[in-house]
């Protein structure tokens, strides 16, 4: 049985209103923070009015790629639950973690074993392993066999092209599942109607 789902890249209020307000809501909704090269990149003034929404009992998060401090101190303030953080050192995610008392989400864009054993040097850090293709803003699959051998004991994300039709694939395992660019029409847009089937498919 997975563990719930995560939206990832939401950028409009209608978006968001419609999966917060669904009878079977996301348990994570992501928001691109500070990495301008996604065409899911929220600026800091539409960042403060999406998270003013009641976001009822559903996590926020900000997915941030080598934030600066700068970048962190700007979004400390913002209604964010965890904060996704890519291509950021063990200390670093610790030091992030103890300043403004956030869950942590570590995320490793995956190609092979090695970088799925990266995992282990956050081990007692992060709350949160999300394992990623590598492609950042594009959506990338890796070859999900890969993470077989990961311990019962962690929280586990697993992210990378995955498809509304591939949600029964993962019903025996215990991950939480990632979307993004699955959940979007052919403008790059998230469509509402893809989103209503994935939710509705997820209590299946």
């Amino acid at each position: 049985m997975i563990k719930g789902i995560k939206i990832c890249g939401i950028s409009d209020l209608e978006t968001l209103s419609f999966i917060l307000n669904h009878k079977h809501p996301a348990m994570f909704i992501g928001f691109i923070s500070n990495y301008k090269k996604s065409k899911r990149y929220v600026d800091h003034e539409n960042l403060k009015k999406l998270l003013k929404t009641n976001k009822k009992n559903t996590n926020f998060v900000s997915v941030l790629v080598d934030p600066s401090d700068k970048e962190l101190e700007e979004i400390k303030d913002l209604n964010f639950d965890y904060y996704q953080l890519y291509d950021v050192s063990p200390e670093r995610t610790k030091n992030i973690k103890k300043k403004y008392n956030i869950k942590i989400i570590s995320a490793f864009t995956v190609a092979n074993q090695i970088d799925v054993e990266k995992y282990k040097n956050f081990t007692g850090i992060s709350d949160i392993f999300l394992f990623d293709g590598k492609g950042y803003e594009k959506s990338i699959s890796f070859d999900h066999d890969l993470l077989n051998s990961l311990p019962n004991s962690i929280n586990k994300m697993i992210a990378g092209n995955i498809k509304i039709d591939d949600i029964p694939n993962f019903k025996n395992k215990d991950f939480f599942i990632d979307l993004s660019g699955s959940l979007e029409n052919e403008e790059g847009k998230k469509d509402i109607k893809k989103i209503n089937k994935l939710l509705n498919l997820t209590i299946l």
